[in-house]
């Protein structure tokens, strides 16, 4: 199956303020993710079942990059912090991922 990575406005806007070597690393991540999506750790979510998250390193700090395969689409969402434990993920998939059905 063919797969087609993508973004979310959200994610858009947070990679507007990186800088080039970070947005080369999620480029990179990208072409990973679109040969096996299924590659990377599953996440728990209570409203999607194929949520998965890419460990990366971006302006020195330790994010996670999460997205969800949805058919043959893979949709990054956000990138969260290491610390916040993925607390907020929940809210992120439905704030964002409701966008695309309106």
């Amino acid at each position: 199956m063919e797969f087609e990575v993508r973004t979310t406005c959200f994610f858009k806007s947070q990679v507007e303020g990186l800088d080039e070597k970070s947005r080369r690393i999620i480029l990179d991540k990208f072409q990973l993710i679109k040969l096996n999506p299924f590659r990377y750790k599953c996440v728990e979510s209570k409203e999607y079942s194929r949520v998965h998250r890419v460990r990366l390193t971006v302006n020195d700090k330790s994010v996670r990059m999460v997205y969800v395969i949805i058919g043959n689409i893979i949709w990054v969402v956000c990138l969260i912090d290491r610390e916040k434990d993925y607390a907020n993920l929940d809210d992120y998939l439905k704030r964002h991922l409701g966008e695309l059905s309106e």
